[in-house]
């Protein structure tokens, strides 16, 4: 396939592009798909204001997308043209300690899409050979929005924190922070049967804007004793499961305080470099033999089980996808992102 297509080109700080670029070609052990919507991340927001050391510009941006395979490379089997994929997007080596484990989302050599490679806010994309040979490429069911579909990837690292927590049918979880990711996390936990959910949060446009998804709970944490909230909800027990979803210190210290004993705290949301110790007490963790875990990324089991929830309705896909927008809004996508309005913006080429 030969000409030129557009794309949403990173160059630098400040300095994102919507632009020709060629159309990727379609080597050995490759697809080819036209792509047809890309979800705008938090990380591409943050890499368009501050840079990322791992892009190297001029980078065509964006890893949570679907589209329709259009070219089969030489040697590639399983895939034909027409049918809809979605990515475990942060390419694996397939060969290192974590990769053999299966811990394909830890590995130690990881390429992202939109990152290392040229993601997916274009008109087409090239997945690479690597990805193929290591499972990254999902189909999704036919009749599955592509809107819908896009937000695959994002549901997946929510999987993988469901999965980390242990939760289960029934269980109680609370989830600190209503920004994207957290209500995603609350949608997650419905979806994979959690029997209550409490989602607190500080800001009033998010509290607003949470409202639509249905939490069980909803605390304004600023105003009311979050921790009392949750004896009174379990019968003093604490929840079985907190989720910290606020990329700030304070939630990730409290959220020991919120579970009940072999409870499980999941620090979900980063926090920045050099702002990232926490202050917690041990005493808790010790006599409550309670679990501290982490969460990252996903695997490509993690985005198979994401398509389920979305192909199923257990994920109110149209909520999350507040916006639509075509590749030329990418500013106005940015723009949304900052003030809150949006939960997920999505591209259409």
């Amino acid at each position: 396939m030969a000409g030129t297509m557009k794309a949403v080109v990173f160059h630098g700080p400040g300095d994102v592009r919507v632009e020709q670029v060629p159309v990727p070609a379609c080597g050995a052990g490759e697809l080819l798909v036209k792509v047809d919507a890309c979800a705008v991340c938090g990380s591409d927001l943050k890499s368009s204001k501050v840079g990322n050391p791992r892009i190297k510009p001029p980078r065509t941006m964006g890893h949570e997308f679907t589209g329709l395979v259009a070219e089969v490379g030489a040697g590639v089997t399983g895939f034909a043209p027409g049918e809809r994929v979605v990515m475990a997007t942060t390419v694996s080596c397939g060969e290192c300690f974590y990769c053999r484990k299966g811990w394909r989302n830890i590995c130690m050599n990881l390429a992202p899409m939109g990152f290392s490679y040229p993601g997916g806010m274009a008109e087409y994309v090239a997945i690479p050979a690597l990805a193929i040979r290591n499972g990254h490429v999902v189909k999704v069911p036919a009749g599955v929005p592509a809107e819908h579909a896009a937000l695959a990837e994002p549901v997946s690292c929510c999987v993988n924190c469901m999965e980390n927590c242990r939760v289960q049918p029934g269980d109680t979880v609370v989830v600190l922070g209503a920004g994207p990711m957290g209500l995603i996390n609350v949608c997650v936990a419905r979806g994979m049967g959690a029997g209550k959910i409490i989602l607190s949060e500080i800001s009033d446009q998010r509290l607003a804007f949470a409202r639509q998804f249905d939490p069980d709970v909803l605390v304004n944490s600023a105003t009311r004793d979050l921790k009392q909230v949750v004896l009174d909800e379990t019968d003093g027990l604490g929840a079985d499961v907190a989720i910290v979803a606020a990329p700030a210190a304070r939630p990730q210290e409290m959220a020991i305080d919120l579970v009940r004993r072999r409870g499980t705290v999941c620090l979900f949301a980063s926090l920045p470099k050099g702002g990232s110790n926490l202050t917690i007490d041990s005493r808790p963790l010790h006599y409550g033999e309670l679990r501290l875990v982490g969460t990252s990324d996903s695997t490509p089991a993690q985005v198979a089980t994401a398509v389920e929830l979305i192909a199923g309705g257990k994920i109110p896909a149209a909520k999350i996808a507040s916006h639509i927008l075509p590749l030329d809004g990418i500013a106005k996508a940015f723009e949304l992102m900052t003030t809150g309005e949006a939960l997920r913006v999505v591209l259409k080429p």
